[in-house]
């Protein structure tokens, strides 16, 4: 599907970036050669009269991406999570990008109730609302139950957005194959990579019943957690183009004048975003990973309600320790702290120079902590880092630029609601509780009992593995049986492994 028949979209989209003014900051902003200058320049300034006018009083690029239609607006917000490729500067336009399209008419949307569900609406809901918001993929319907009389949201997917989504994906990956083989500089922003991590999210997000489940098992994760709330799915009233959940009820965390006409304390709430994001990231691994302000709610009671659970994301333990004793060491402005946390996880290439890098961090940090609370910024600290991360030959991190990318929108939510919050004192006790929990002697303690459980599945094949294997490993240097070894997956690695993680099961055991 991926031939020339995807030259005439691409000029429909150069068109529309030319005549809004976008290609150039987006060409400025990944520095492209400028092969691939002109050849945006090619297809978009001749036809720029085809193109569409979108909105002028939007910033070039949002206007561009927004008049090309849904598949453009969530490609837009999925590249504002990796600034890594746009660069900072154009990863926190993109992250401004809303959804801004019509609502499709009330009756398709009950045919598509009815067609995903097997019965008719009415024999479901009671009340079946017009549309109450729009956004690129589906739309929200305010309903009540017909059993129970519960009042809940109902979303609905777009007509036919799946077949647009595949087209327009299909074009994607027809340019970015184009920009690759015109200019082989830019293979290191991996562009055909990107594509394919857009159309796997996106692929994921039109199948509703993966939502319900992130929102099941992120209120599994938080039913313990004070001050907040997550609308449960309705299962029987959900499937792959449907999901009904319970109903947020309450004042958009947006609407900060009527947040202070109802009473509610701003500076606790503002405090209670941060620390509800870190804890789940840090705690559970498992965050929601679009926390801007159309996702967020405050209750009557001033509980934080999250909703809309369709991009999430997942760090394992090992990161998440990485990641807090990276902030705790920005948190006691101890640098070489950080420094050498970045060099044991492997983030730097161990032939740079560990003390220089702790300087590099204290310039990123100092005029931070120097600032008045009002202009501390998460932002402008990882703009810094990722200057600092070029220097230093780092690699890209995906896992912990989307965690870097949630935390600067979390700050700027906050910081709405709230300009005075100073974010490190905030997360303050948040991490030092997680490094409590989780780097002390009773996380060894926790570690060494897991790895006891492990290993006693396996303890009944382990001493006729070590009377075979122990005399090789003796007598060593025969490359024969390295290379037997790896190819039947066990090799002398393993086997010194088994040994040592035995005698540190022992050891845990010993300390229970």
């Amino acid at each position: 599907m991926r031939g020339p028949h995807n030259i005439w979209r691409l000029i429909r989209t150069g068109a529309t970036f030319e005549r809004t003014g976008a290609m150039r900051a987006v060409l400025d902003a990944v520095n492209a050669p400028s092969r691939v200058r002109l050849a945006a320049h090619v297809l978009g300034w001749p036809f720029a009269w085809l193109g569409y006018k979108g909105d002028p009083n939007l910033p070039p690029v949002t206007r561009a991406i927004t008049a090309l239609g849904p598949a453009y607006i969530k490609f837009g917000q999925i590249l504002s999570t990796r600034p890594d490729v746009v660069g900072p500067e154009l990863a926190e336009q993109l992250s401004m990008l809303q959804d801004r399209l019509p609502p499709f008419p009330q009756d398709q949307a009950k045919r598509i109730v009815e067609n995903a569900l097997g019965k008719p609406v009415e024999a479901m809901f009671s009340e079946f609302s017009e549309p109450v918001a729009a956004a690129s993929i589906a739309q929200v319907h305010r309903a009540r139950r017909a059993d129970n009389g519960r009042e809940v949201a109902v979303k609905v997917l777009r007509p036919s957005v799946e077949a647009g989504f595949r087209r327009d994906i299909d074009a994607f990956h027809f340019a970015a194959a184009m920009i690759e083989r015109l200019s082989p500089a830019t293979r290191r922003l991996r562009p055909r990579d990107v594509v394919g991590h857009f159309e796997s999210v996106v692929m994921g997000e039109l199948d509703l019943r993966r939502e319900a489940a992130a929102a099941s098992e992120f209120a599994e994760n938080t039913k313990g957690d004070d001050g907040m709330r997550v609308p449960h799915p309705h299962w029987h009233l959900s499937a792959r183009r449907v999901l009904t959940s319970d109903w947020a009820e309450g004042l958009p965390m947006g609407d900060v004048a009527g947040l202070k006409a109802a009473g509610h304390d701003l500076p606790a709430i503002a405090a209670r975003v941060l620390q509800i994001f870190l804890q789940h990231a840090l705690r559970d691994g498992f965050f929601h990973a679009d926390m801007h302000q159309g996702n967020l709610k405050v209750a009557a009671d001033g509980d934080v309600i999250i909703y809309d659970f369709g991009i999430m994301g997942e760090i394992d333990e090992y990161t998440r320790r990485v990641y807090a004793e990276i902030l705790m060491g920005f948190i006691r402005r101890d640098y070489m702290r950080v420094a050498r946390v970045h060099f044991e996880a492997g983030y730097v290439p161990p032939d740079r120079d560990m003390t220089e890098f702790a300087r590099a961090l204290r310039a990123v940090g100092e005029p931070i902590f120097g600032a008045d609370a009002s202009q501390i910024s998460m932002a402008n600290l990882l703009s810094y880092l990722f200057e600092v991360t070029e220097r230093f030959g780092m690699r890209t991190r995906t896992e912990l630029i989307l965690l870097q990318r949630t935390m600067v929108v979390v700050e700027g939510v906050a910081r709405s609601i709230d300009p005075q919050i100073n974010i490190w004192e905030v997360a303050r006790p948040v991490v030092e509780s997680y490094i409590r929990d989780n780097l002390g002697p009773k996380a060894a303690a926790r570690d060494l009992g897991r790895s006891a459980q492990v290993l006693a599945r396996f303890a009944p094949l382990l001493p006729e593995f070590l009377e075979r294997r122990m005399p090789e490993l003796l007598r060593g240097g025969d490359d024969r049986i390295i290379i037997r070894e790896r190819k039947s997956g066990l090799g002398p690695g393993i086997a010194i492994g088994a040994v040592v993680a035995l005698a540190a099961a022992w050891f845990g055991a010993w300390l229970g």
